[in-house]
């Protein structure tokens, strides 16, 4: 459903350790957000919800939320540095369009 590139699981594992109380898993999601109309959600997953799918990588759970599995198909998770910004990025087939700030997409 959705895989991680070795740039994910490294800073996946770097924000795991950096937690007080190591968490469970990472939750990700699909909101309504933004002007393309959907937005990628992740959260740290202390405490499992009934319903959402687990794929292990690595020793790192990921839980899917099941409202997301569909559009998540196919979804590869990196992380990506430069000198004016970081973070997750989501390179995913489905989408048919993002928003020019890239905060939201449509499929």
């Amino acid at each position: 459903m959705i895989k991680l590139t070795s740039n994910a699981l490294v800073q996946m594992k770097k924000l795991f350790l950096s937690r007080d109380q190591k968490p469970k898993g990472v939750r990700i999601g699909i909101e309504t957000k933004g002007c393309s109309g959907l937005s990628y959600t992740m959260q740290f997953v202390d405490n499992e919800i009934n319903g959402d799918e687990m794929i292990k990588v690595e020793g790192i759970n990921i839980y899917v939320d099941p409202k997301a599995a569909f559009f998540l198909i196919g979804t590869e998770m990196d992380y990506e540095e430069s000198d004016l910004e970081s973070g997750f990025k989501f390179n995913n087939p489905n989408e048919k369009g993002r928003c020019g700030c890239g905060e939201s997409f449509h499929i």
